[in-house]
């Protein structure tokens, strides 16, 4: 066999791993996204075969659901009669499997020493010694330093392996036929998959530190192989695991299915009549704001409405600007976009004009703090310091500890309060230089593009009138000593805040020639609309509006929106609380706490109950209590005749929420293989990923504190999510026939596609083609209405 022939395999068996994500920019993904060609019953049976993971949710959960009404038993009899069983619901649950979930920390001699090796060489500025000769690439360095590793017999001989890998992998595993030689690959890429996962990410998108240390698939199987070789394991052991029986599966597939038709229904009868009732608005409203699509959105924005005449949309949160930024004070770039998306410039931030005091000191002080977090280290980890230090400091140690401890909102506010925020004083820097690029990319963006950013968001959300204020509003969470804080960020922004791209969306829609651009294509922009920007914390619930180049003319309208905007927190903090606590009398300082509390390992539930997806007006919605379940995408069906722009949302954002919707049910039906079990285990390495204990595979998903109330009582309900769309159900057509991934995830049942055709006035199903659904024979105040928390 061929070097290539083996790289061609090897891809071929990676195929059965999604990818993973550095934990710093933590990116929501399907874990068994490489068998979304497959049914999704046929998939959790692979998953169960490869990684040992349960697919669906467990009889006691299934028992929870059924008790408190969210499965309507009408529906329930008919799944169970169309899957050919003739039970009654608790004779059929009884026939299913307990609870519990699975464990994956191995006791394979092979995968603690690779374990060991991965977290040396992938480690990224955590480690005070690192590696050597990681320069030179994982293979080489493995090779070079295994005669030292006494977990490895002979470790001498790796120097003997071929330089190329591919070459090595098909040396150790020449006694393997050819046709078995996928599947032998695909079983050691399963054996750590968390790992596999992370390294297929690390080559296939490439990074700074990928520049710097090179590791693929073909160099890890390569010094796998030789190892397991070297410790006598046998290369590709017989047997398949017993698993679940394929009636529990059955059975629980039949509950689950039950379950999501039983919220789909409630949801789109409730929609439907909103279709029947709503009306377009009506004048100018006091302002428009525009928020992610993220679940969490839906509260805060049900609050602001309540408070005045104001107009929301949905967007995804990295509104349309595909960007590689650099923040001003960070030394750090991040893709600000969807894994999906390239980014398509390079933009820096710059101390904005007349900022640059502010800007020195926030510099200044960021300076301090790192030299000091830097001297403490040194002091904590250095052996002929570490005692003294602990013996001088250790009273006013143990007393800012405490304090952190018993009164963290304060420490936090007195940390802070002085130091200028970015937002305040810097702002991008869109232009750039003329023909400047940054490794391939184009600093800044020319007026055209930037007029084509301005556009697709009008577009794709039917914008066509504007008030006089109208705010972009990226999203990011606050927390303390959180190692899955980028998981609570902006998906849409690959786990980082949203704030930077609204700045860059409203710095584009308030440039003069961009506006004449815009005129020509049919967007008038009134000359008193004034675009800016804000960051919303998902944790507290405060808007953050950066407004300092809002004009004296618009004083006012500011000053109104910032009053309306301290009242919609109110009520969304106690919407919040409530779902985090029971006795939360304050729920604002609740909340807070939470934010700064360095012992808290639940300070929001993220996007925790997300179930649906909606692609309509927000007239649609607008008066109906959606729990924080549902991503809302703003569209008008009116202004996309072609029907690009509902293409664009179903090509992007409804994959997207289909992967976070994944994410979050598999680490609720698995834990312990498909999320990263209880933070109060985990160990952080590299800062790439966790371990359960101290070694072994990074958990790759969501803490159990992510989903679950208690250790046996999940709070996210796993249902497969439900997308809802108001158009023409012959341009939802067209768009399936032109993308038939599209049409295969929902063959596949990865998702559910339901149409309110305004036109035909019928709601259509996707089941192999969409099929109008027969009109409900009972009244709609008599289906259920399932709530994340009954």
């Amino acid at each position: 066999m061929t070097d290539n022939e083996v790289r061609g395999r090897i891809e071929k068996a990676s195929e059965a791993v999604g990818s993973a994500w550095p934990l710093h920019s933590f990116v929501t993904a399907n874990p068994l996204s490489g068998f979304e060609d497959n049914p999704f019953d046929e998939a959790v049976r692979e998953g169960e075969h490869l990684f040992g993971g349960d697919g669906y949710p467990s009889r006691e959960t299934l028992r929870s659901a059924w008790d408190d009404g969210r499965i309507d038993e009408g529906i329930l009899a008919e799944e169970l009669s169309e899957a050919g069983y003739e039970l009654s619901p608790d004779e059929a649950l009884e026939r299913t499997r307990d609870g519990g979930t699975s464990a994956s920390v191995s006791d394979d001699g092979v995968d603690r020493v690779l374990a060991k090796w991965l977290s040396a060489f992938c480690d990224q500025g955590r480690a005070e010694a690192p590696m050597p000769h990681r320069e030179e690439g994982f293979y080489e360095a493995c090779r070079r330093l295994a005669k030292y590793d006494r977990d490895i017999p002979d470790g001498t001989s790796l120097a003997d392996l071929p330089d190329d890998p591919a070459e090595a992998v098909g040396s150790v595993a020449s006694d393997i036929p050819d046709e078995d030689r996928v599947e032998l690959f695909e079983h050691h890429l399963s054996a750590l998959p968390g790992w596999t996962a992370f390294v297929k990410q690390r080559a296939e998108g490439g990074s700074g530190w990928q520049d710097e240390y090179h590791i693929d698939l073909v160099e890890y199987l390569a010094v796998r192989l030789a190892v397991a070789d070297l410790l006598g394991s046998e290369l590709l052991p017989d047997g398949d695991s017993d698993g679940t029986s394929d009636e529990d599966d059955d059975l629980r597939a039949v509950f689950l299915a039950a379950w999501e038709r039983t919220y789909r229904d409630s949801l789109v009868s409730r929609i439907r009549e909103a279709t029947d009732e709503a009306t377009p608005e009506a004048g100018r409203p006091d302002a428009q704001m525009v928020f992610c699509i993220d679940t969490r959105s839906e509260v805060i924005r049900r609050a602001i409405e309540a408070t005045g005449d104001y107009e929301t949309y949905g967007y995804a949160g990295f509104f349309g600007v595909p960007v590689r930024y650099d923040a001003y004070d960070d030394g750090v770039t991040v893709d600000a976009c969807p894994p999906i998306v390239e980014p398509a410039h390079r933009i820096h931030d710059k101390p904005a004009d007349g900022n640059g005091d502010g800007a020195d000191r926030r510099g200044a002080w960021k300076a301090l703090k790192g030299a000091y977090v830097n001297l403490i280290t040194k002091l904590e980890t250095n052996v002929a310091t570490a005692y003294s230090y602990v013996e001088m400091s250790g009273v006013a140690y143990g007393a800012r500890m405490a304090a952190r401890t018993l009164f963290p909102s304060a420490v936090h506010d007195a940390i802070e309060s002085d130091v200028p925020s970015r937002n305040e004083v810097c702002e991008p820097d869109l232009h750039g230089k003329d023909d400047g690029h940054d490794h391939g990319l184009p600093v800044g963006m020319t007026k055209e593009e930037m007029a084509g950013y301005a556009e697709t968001a009008f577009s794709l959300m039917g914008w066509d009138r504007f008030a006089r204020l109208a705010v972009f509003v990226g999203h990011a969470s606050e927390t303390q000593n959180n190692p899955f804080d980028s998981a609570l960020d902006c998906g849409a922004c690959a786990g980082n805040p949203g704030g930077p791209n609204a700045r860059i969306l409203a710095e584009i829609c308030n440039d003069e020639e961009v506006r004449r651009i815009l005129a020509d294509r049919g967007y008038e922009i009134p000359d008193d609309t004034v675009f800016l920007a804000g960051e919303h914390n998902t944790t507290t619930d405060e808007i953050d509006l950066f407004a300092r180049d809002v004009p004296q003319s618009h004083a006012d309208d500011l000053e109104s929106l910032r009053e309306d905007l301290k009242e919609a927190r109110v009520k969304a903090n106690s919407d919040r609380a409530e779902t985090m606590t029971d006795d939360a009398d304050d729920p604002a300082r609740e909340v807070e706490r939470r934010s700064a509390d360095w012992a808290e390992t639940r300070p929001e539930w993220g996007l925790a109950g997300n179930a649906s997806f909606v692609i309509g007006s927000r007239e649609l919605t607008k008066g109906i209590d959606l729990q924080g379940r549902s991503f809302l995408h703003s569209y008008d069906w009116r202004t996309d005749d072609g029907g690009d722009a509902l293409e664009a949302i179903m090509q992007g954002p409804m994959v997207v929420t289909q992967w976070i919707n994944s994410q979050y049910y598999f680490a609720t039906v698995d834990n312990g293989v498909y999320g990263s079990g209880s933070k109060v285990t985990q160990n952080p390495v590299g800062n790439v990923g966790v371990y359960q204990g101290n070694g072994g595979d990074i958990m790759t998903g969501l803490p159990m504190e992510s989903v679950y109330a208690a250790d046996d009582v999940p709070y996210h309900q796993p249902l497969r999510l439900s997308t809802v769309i108001h158009a023409p159900v012959g341009r939802v057509e067209s768009v399936l026939e032109r993308n038939p991934s599209l049409a295969t995830l929902l063959d596949n049942g990865w998702l559910s596609l339901t149409v309110v055709d305004p036109e035909k006035d019928g709601v259509f199903e996707y089941e192999a083609g969409m099929k109008r659904v027969p009109e409900p024979e009972t009244d709609t105040e008599e289906t259920p209405n399932p709530t994340v928390n009954d």
